[in-house]
């Protein structure tokens, strides 16, 4: 998966009740478009795990996300790298075309084009910067999402994500992939997979491969990824002798790296800090889909306005 040299931040935030900012417990420290149905709520947590963030978009449409989310603009953050460090070309806005609850439990993240051909579009992170697996405890990021439903030649730039960037990059926006990101869920180009990668160390090069990092991928369970929603998951498992990062589409484990895999250095790096915000967005163009298409997107047959559809995102704890 290619990958630019400066921090990844494009993918750098049911019909059903809001469960938003509970105590973290147990494996968690402190520190186009026709209706889509969406589920009942957030799913409550399994026997032994403790639900410590939700957000089920139940809000009414057109409206933008609760105050538990930071709306990201423009083409970069201040001082950080230009195009957020991946090369992609659209302008991020909290316009509700861009952005917004759709009144049936889901949340939208559309890109748009103007008439000069410039594209929008949007991303959202998290104010909680604190999401970490506690010591000889489990973490559990996840979110249901339909990806846009667009294909061929017509999705060309399209690059809808999930995925957690460590803290202490807030404020600096230079000291990437150190801090660790965990990308839960990647997909470019329309195509139908979902790509896992975890991004440490340093780059080039490193213990993590980047600027690719270490990925894995696979295609989505019965309904191809455009055409339904899916479940996407990442654990963080500190409970065993050697802690372990895992991957899962629909419950299916497809990817894993396992702490002795990365550097000692880089791995104490991107787990000794506070702990991680997470990020929902969708890109058009950069590193990642123009290296897969093998040249610039998008081009002129992209279809603009085909949204990611968020149905809900949670993050589960277990064990301490």
């Amino acid at each position: 998966m290619p990958r630019p040299p400066l921090p990844r931040t494009a993918r750098t935030p049911h019909r059903r009740r809001r469960v938003a900012g509970l105590s973290l417990a147990l494996g968690l420290t402190l520190t186009g478009l026709a209706t889509v149905p969406a589920q009942a709520d957030v799913p409550p947590p399994e026997p032994g795990w403790t639900l410590a963030f939700g957000d089920d978009f139940t809000g009414p449409a057109g409206s933008g996300p609760s105050g538990e989310w930071i709306v990201d603009t423009g083409h970069s953050y201040p001082g950080g790298p230009a195009n957020w460090g991946t090369g992609e070309i659209q302008n991020y806005t909290g316009d509700p075309a861009n952005l917004s609850h759709d009144g049936q439990g889901n949340l939208r993240i559309t890109p748009l084009r103007d008439g000069s051909g410039g594209w929008t579009s949007a991303r959202i992170e998290t104010r909680r910067a604190d999401f970490k697996a506690a010591e000889g405890g489990v973490m559990r990021l996840e979110a249901r999402i339909r990806m846009p439903d667009v294909t061929g030649e017509a999705a060309l730039g399209y690059w809808p994500a999930f995925w957690a960037l460590g803290a202490p990059y807030r404020g600096n926006y230079w000291n990437w992939p150190g801090i660790g990101e965990f990308d839960v869920m990647e997909n470019v180009n329309g195509q139908n997979n979902v790509h896992g990668v975890l991004h440490c160390d340093v780059a080039p090069g490193g213990s993590c491969n980047e600027n690719n990092g270490l990925g894995g991928s696979r295609e989505c369970p019965g309904q191809p990824c455009q055409q339904d929603f899916h479940t996407f998951r990442f654990e963080w498992d500190r409970s065993g002798a050697q802690e372990q990062l895992r991957w899962y589409v629909d419950g299916q484990q497809y990817h894993s790296v396992s702490e002795s895999q990365v550097s000692p250095t880089a791995w104490q790096n991107m787990t000794s800090h506070e702990g991680y915000f997470l990020l929902l967005n969708v890109a058009m163009g950069g590193a990642f889909p123009d290296g897969v298409a093998g040249h610039a997107t998008p081009t002129a047959a992209t279809e603009p306005g085909h949204p990611m559809v968020v149905d809900y995102v949670a993050v589960y704890a277990r064990g301490a």
